[in-house]
């Protein structure tokens, strides 16, 4: 490899170099000045072939000039753009817009050396849904990333999106070039690889052979690392198989969509970055069809407030009053000493606006931490853009007019007898009954709940259940739902 380039060379009487960023096989990158745009920062991208054979130069140029030149085409704004082309001294150079950020593994290793926790579910499933459509993107340009990584996905600082860097297809053209070329230090008898140990495919790592599943691969191993903590080389068994899912606790659906971007062959992964959004997209249980200004729900969303709600201190003796709470002293209550009654307002404020209703109330939260309960209930109905439906909401809410928060203790067949006040007074065993009946039927489980609640407000939990139940196909299943909500009560 030849000399590193000093700050404040003038390459092609235009880009003033000011620092390395980094070396990698084929070359380095330089932070430089664009001096016929105002010093305007760019990323120089340096190739060098590395070999005096005149015949391979002549080719790495062609085929570089080529490559570059479909690069040139991206125009996504996740994706640095590509300016330019040149050559200095041999040396082969891209001229790409720069990114003022830090990558990935360098957000995680700040986290988890503040704070000891990486990123949660919440927060993996929102980058995926950020991370695929740049896959989409590329893969319809027919361009495979090959080099997908945390240190090649990168946070603008003030920006929201993940910006992916360092396409490996360059590198992958070099990397065919060297293999004819037996003076050369990259020269070997089969294919080269490009990609890293850990992130790449079998097929990429062992054959050099890439597809757009093979890009799909590498973003799922970003984002079992981001759930986890860990380096890949402490995820997979001697055997080479991954053991990801003992380091964490994350939702059944999304790990098994993060194991079919994982499987070993590649025709056994999703095919295409859509199909992962889609399942991805539907795994959140919520689909909005937005028409005529009004949002109707398809599937509920619910119980997943108590991750949203704020930190709060506060006097044990108050909480305590929560379990016989009428509902005109909980509209004067602050809002964080109810979480049951945020719980309950956002699985309803889910069946008007879908799963942005934690992004709602998450923020009506924040901006307002010792907001009042009824104070909470209009500003979450004014974020309902349609009058009529916003007063639906109002009405599901003022049932709880009709019930005290008490908690409902060690259900039992014979005690079911005798519990005669409404199933929806009694907000744990509902969650209790969301959670059991969706793995028998599904995210429709909330709905399911909600209508029949709706149809029949005054069910007993013991009717609720019978009724419920009675909607299970399977009589051996519907016996089994029985059997696991008294179970799990007790």
């Amino acid at each position: 490899m030849s000399e590193e380039i000093n700050s404040g060379t003038l390459i092609n009487n235009r880009y003033l170099i000011d620092k390395t960023l980094g070396r990698g096989g084929f070359g380095r990158t330089y932070l430089a000045l664009d001096t016929h745009r105002f010093q305007e920062p760019c990323v120089l991208k340096e190739f060098l072939p590395n070999t005096n054979n005149a015949k391979v130069i002549s080719k790495s140029k062609e085929l570089f000039e080529r490559e570059a030149k479909v690069l040139y085409q991206i125009q996504h704004s996740q994706i640095p753009q590509f300016l330019a082309l040149l050559t200095h001294n041999q040396q082969l150079f891209i001229v790409q817009e720069y990114i003022n950020g830090k990558t990935y593994l360098q957000i995680l290793d700040e986290r988890l050396s503040t704070t000891g926790k990486p990123f949660s579910e919440t927060e993996v499933r929102e980058w995926l849904l950020k991370m695929l459509p740049v896959l989409e993107y590329i893969h319809s340009c027919n361009i495979i990333h090959r080099d997908i990584s945390l240190e090649n996905v990168m946070l603008p600082d003030n920006g929201s999106k993940p910006v992916l860097i360092d396409f490996g297809v360059v590198k992958e053209k070099f990397s065919q070039i060297f293999l004819t070329d037996s003076s050369s230090p990259q020269y070997c008898t089969k294919a080269s690889v490009v990609g890293k140990i850990g992130y790449s495919p079998p097929e990429q790592l062992r054959l050099g052979q890439c597809y757009p599943s093979s890009d799909i691969y590498a973003l799922a191993v970003c984002a079992v690392i981001l759930l986890t903590g860990k380096m890949p080389y402490l995820l997979i068994d001697e055997s080479l198989n991954w053991q990801w899912q003992k380091s964490v606790n994350i939702s059944g659906n999304l790990t098994k969509i993060l194991e079919k971007m994982l499987a070993e062959l590649p025709i056994k992964r999703y095919q295409s970055a859509k199909e992962v959004r889609i399942e991805l997209e539907n795994s959140c249980n919520y689909n909005i069809n937005v028409s005529n200004n009004d949002l109707k729900p398809k599937i509920s969303l619910g119980g997943i407030i108590s991750t949203l709600l704020p930190k709060q201190t506060y006097n044990k003796e108050k909480l305590k009053a929560d379990e016989e709470l009428s509902f005109e002293k909980l509209g004067q209550t602050p809002v964080y000493l109810n979480p049951q009654f945020v719980d309950y307002c956002q699985q309803q404020l889910t069946s008007f606006v879908g799963p942005l209703a934690s992004v709602v109330i998450q923020q009506t939260l924040d901006e307002n931490p010792d907001i009042a309960s009824k104070e909470f209930i209009e500003v979450l109905a004014n974020k309902i853009p349609n009058v009529q439906r916003a007063e639906d909401f109002r009405s599901h809410i003022q049932l709880l007019k009709e019930f005290k928060l008490e908690k409902t203790t060690k259900l039992n067949e014979s005690s079911l007898n005798l519990i005669k006040s409404p199933a929806i007074s009694h907000p744990d065993f509902l969650d209790h009954c969301r959670r059991e009946l969706t793995s028998f039927v599904g995210p429709f489980a909330s709905v399911v709940i909600r209508d029949t609640l709706e149809e029949c407000p005054h069910f007993t939990p013991k009717q609720l259940i019978e009724s419920l139940a009675a909607g299970i196909p399977n009589h051996k299943k519907a016996k089994e739902f029985e059997r696991r909500i008294l179970q799990g009560q007790e």
